[in-house]
């Protein structure tokens, strides 16, 4: 993989020299052109002047920022160079924060920050001082012309750099109206926090898969052979009902229950059902053995 960014981190008066690799893959989002319908020909987006309906070259665009409806201030190149931060090869760590404070709208893509030269000691040593004191390194850093809020903690045996939203990004939550928690009664958060016990469980993610992605992948492969695709699946819309909550959580905690012992149940009726198969076989071959005649008179002569 091609570096992306090479530079120093810098906390204290500790500097570690490192650079960024990618921690996550391009999106797996199945991509498509715009086509001609009739012969098939990829098609070139113009720029067109919405008044007079002129297709323009790119000599004749300029960059404008609408500070009113319909109002807009142009901005040169210049006049964008000059807004631009300073180019630096320096992650400054300024603050440490307790991982649990950060909200986790601000957290935006993943980097591999890895060790540059021989000397991985400081690498190390901040690593393991992340780790053990449960912080997370808190910076800006300019990365492609532009700068960046950024965190830095740590993944197994990497510190990862995180770029973030800055405050202004995100929406106020105040600008909501969210439900309170006392309209939840104390035996419904009770068997609502015993059913999270219940499906609690380590974090595999290869049980998870892109389904979407994978069904037009196969369709993609069916019509390179020429396939039929079959149609989709139309599946009706039920009705919403209100329910009882109370009754919804007992369901739920009921069908966590049940799993085991249906399958003991069955494995008991399975052995009960074997044994009242053998004495039945036994009194079947009694029955079915026939009788002699020298039998039949010793009985008679007993029971007189």
């Amino acid at each position: 993989m091609a570096t992306i960014w090479k530079g120093t981190i810098s906390f204290g008066l500790v500097n570690i020299p490192v650079h960024l690799e990618a921690a996550v893959r391009r999106s797996a989002s199945v991509s498509f052109r715009q086509l001609h319908k009739d012969d098939l020909a990829p098609i070139k987006m113009e720029r067109v002047c919405s008044r007079d309906g002129e297709s323009l070259a790119w000599a004749d665009v300029v960059k404008g920022y609408e500070y009113a409806p319909d109002q807009f201030i142009v901005l040169s190149k210049e006049d964008l160079e000059a807004a631009r931060p300073a180019k630096s090869k320096l992650l400054e760590i300024r603050d440490f924060v307790e991982a649990g404070e950060l909200d986790p709208r601000y957290f935006e893509t993943p980097y591999f920050l890895l060790p540059d030269g021989h000397d991985v000691k400081a690498y190390v040593l901040l690593r393991e001082a992340i780790r053990e004191t449960g912080m997370v390194g808190i910076g800006t850093i300019t990365l492609r012309e532009r700068q960046h809020l950024a965190a830095v903690r740590t993944v197994g045996d990497a510190l990862v750099l995180e770029l973030m939203r800055f405050a202004h990004e995100l929406v106020d939550l105040d600008a909501f109206q969210f439900p309170r928690a006392d309209v939840v009664r104390p035996q419904e958060l009770t068997m609502a926090r015993q059913l999270i016990g219940n499906l609690a469980e380590s974090f595999d993610p290869s049980k998870y898969r892109d389904e979407y992605y994978e069904r037009v992948m196969a369709v993609i492969e069916q019509k390179l052979k020429g396939e039929r695709v079959a149609p989709a699946r139309v599946v009706e819309a039920k009705g919403t009902r209100v329910v009882d909550l109370m009754e919804r959580l007992k369901e739920s905690l009921s069908l966590d229950k049940d799993a085991p012992a249906k399958t003991t149940a069955k494995s008991t009726r399975g052995r009960s059902a074997a044994k009242t198969k053998r004495p039945t076989a036994k009194k079947k071959a009694r029955t079915t053995t026939p009788r002699t005649s020298t039998r039949q008179p010793a009985k008679r002569q007993r029971s007189a």
